[in-house]
């Protein structure tokens, strides 16, 4: 597992879609994750410290965790499945460990509101075949390697500032 931050959120000019960009914070590769609207807005939200009066959905989960006890640990981005990224919150409570299957983009909201680290296989960076085995070669859905690639050629222009 390869620890990375969030460089920044941006929209696909492509594809009219959210991207959040993971970085690897001790090294040069990025991975592309495209995620819908709201969860865009609960990850730039957090970033760029908007307070909220009440919270958010995002907020309410890092609180339930910790008002029940758990601490969140980690966040795992594990493997690409159908064009589908898969994520794991990894919890301890009370001495135990516990692994809840989230989307990524969940996910990486809950672990930014409560200071966990956030992991990704080494094997999405690579654009391991095995991570995307499961994935359709139609037009619909892009492998690991396809996202790297299509990343690749984006310009920073492609990326509009957002704003929540």
């Amino acid at each position: 597992m390869i620890e990375v931050n969030v460089q920044r959120i941006g929209l696909d000019a492509q594809s009219q879609a959210f991207v959040v960009i993971l970085e690897e914070r001790a090294g040069d590769r990025a991975l592309p994750i495209w995620i819908g609207r709201p969860e865009a807005e609960a990850i730039a939200a957090h970033l760029n410290d908007v307070k909220r009066e009440r919270p958010m959905t995002h907020d309410l989960a890092a609180s339930l965790i910790t008002g029940l006890g758990g601490l969140l640990r980690r966040v795992q981005i594990t493997r690409v499945v159908q064009g589908t990224f898969h994520a794991e919150l990894h919890l301890n409570r009370h001495g135990s460990n516990i692994v809840v299957d989230a989307r990524p983009s969940d996910a990486i909201a809950i672990a930014l509101r409560a200071g966990a680290p956030i992991f990704v296989a080494e094997a999405l960076f690579d654009g391991d075949d095995d991570a995307d085995a499961d994935a359709p070669a139609d037009g619909d859905h892009l492998s690991v390697e396809e996202l790297q690639r299509h990343l690749s050629h984006l310009r920073p222009e492609d990326f509009g500032r957002f704003t929540p």
